[in-house]
């Protein structure tokens, strides 16, 4: 049987835990149940900043190191102090302002 590339395993990966196993990261579930979706994004922008090597050992390394790091982020500190999604950079809340004279009402029947 043929052993799959790093790549190919990679695909069937599909939670933070998932991944931390994978790349044999030691890992407190508890941090993990709360900021899973918080770290796989943050693992995601360090890999789009990285660039990657082509060599699959130096791939391997880079990959655990940054997932290490994206995990460590939220051992250290949390969802709220770190911001990696879009809504917690919304500093007001958004405000539409509708005229009134845009108003209007539609009387059943007509």
């Amino acid at each position: 049987m043929e052993e799959l590339t790093m790549d190919e395993a990679m695909e069937d990966l599909v939670s933070a835990e998932d991944f931390l196993d994978y790349f044999g990261i030691e890992y407190d579930a508890s941090v993990v149940q709360v900021n899973r979706l918080h770290i796989l994004q943050r693992y995601h922008n360090y890999l789009a900043k990285a660039e990657l090597p082509e060599l699959e050992d130096a791939r391997r390394l880079m990959y655990t190191t940054l997932l290490t790091q994206a995990y460590q982020d939220f051992v250290k500190s949390d969802a709220l102090t770190e911001k990696v999604f879009k809504v917690f950079h919304m500093h007001e809340p958004q405000v539409k302002f509708v005229p009134l004279s845009s108003i209007t009402v539609n009387k059943a029947g007509s």
